[in-house]
């Protein structure tokens, strides 16, 4: 099972949450930040369809695969 981690921090005169390198919109407090990357962890447990999806691997080829809607990731907030 995959495991992602939301961590909040300052952002942009503001506070965000972030995901690797991608940040979230900035809120006005730590708490406010944090209550909204709850959200975003709580929406990432949510089942969805199976899917065919496609993208770009590494080398620029193109993939096709059956995404299974039932595999979700664990998900932390942290900060």
């Amino acid at each position: 099972m995959v495991q992602i981690t939301y961590r909040i921090a300052e952002h942009d005169g503001g506070w965000a949450y972030r995901l690797g390198d991608t940040w979230s919109e900035t809120y006005p407090d730590h708490d406010s930040a944090r209550a909204a990357a709850v959200a975003a962890a709580r929406e990432q447990k949510v089942p969805d369809q199976d899917a065919l999806i496609e993208y770009a691997d590494t080398t620029g080829r193109w993939v096709t695969e059956r995404a299974d809607g039932h595999d979700r990731p664990e998900v932390d907030v942290e900060g």
